[in-house]
């Protein structure tokens, strides 16, 4: 499903060329539930932001699916971002101006949903996610656990066949992290999304399938 092939990301410093990425090969099938891990500086998130197109300034192909992401134009790369990728961030990233349920209206409206439908589509997953109770609230009035469990809504609400999730349970305690993952694992066993998660941890890693290691920008083991 998502596949790299010689990918290399370089940035260029005073000092020397900096290689965040250097010769990635991986193969990420339909389904699976990867884990990467590594050291902080390792090239993780970098590899994420790849994988969901944020980043544009790497060299090597890419494959999604049938297409080349390497041979695509800007406009093509946004267009299958926006159907291919949710992508849940360690920081949340909600909008602080707009409700919970406009959060969750917004990567619809990018999508050109028509009104009647997102508003039928999010309160769908208002309900599914136990938050119809938070949906005119904002979110510097909900919780840690509850601003993330926006976050995973707001990055499934469009059903996304792929979820990226950078460090998604860091800024959480325990319970809370737990619960996220156990929604991720729910959402990869039950719904066959497939999620690759950026994490330090051992135990959220073993939630999924298969772990990928980087070192110094490198695959190893």
């Amino acid at each position: 499903m998502l596949r790299l092939h010689s990918v290399n990301r370089v940035y260029p410093l005073k000092g020397g060329p900096f290689f965040a990425l250097r010769n990635i090969s991986l193969e990420i099938k339909q389904g699976e539930f990867v884990s990467v891990m590594g050291p902080s500086g390792s090239g993780k998130s970098t590899l994420l932001h790849i994988l969901g197109m944020h980043d544009s300034g790497w060299d090597g192909e890419y494959w999604c699916g049938e297409d080349a992401v390497h041979k695509l134009n800007v406009k093509q790369r946004f267009e299958l971002h926006k159907r291919s990728f949710g992508f849940v961030f360690q920081s949340y990233h909600l909008l602080d101006d707009l409700t919970v349920y406009e959060n969750l209206e917004v990567p619809l409206t990018y999508r050109n949903v028509p009104k009647k439908e997102r508003e039928s589509i999010v309160c769908d997953t208002l309900d599914r996610f136990h938050i119809v109770g938070k949906r005119d609230l904002y979110p510097n009035q909900l919780s840690g656990g509850q601003q993330q469990l926006v976050g995973v809504a707001r990055a499934l609400v469009a059903k996304p066949p792929v979820i990226l999730a950078d460090e998604p349970t860091g800024n959480l305690h325990s319970d809370q992290g737990r619960e996220i993952m156990e929604l991720f694992k729910a959402l990869n066993t039950e719904d066959g999304v497939t999620i690759v998660q950026v994490t330090h941890s051992d135990a959220n890693a073993a939630y999924g399938s298969r772990v990928i290691r980087l070192a110094d920008g490198m695959l190893v083991g």
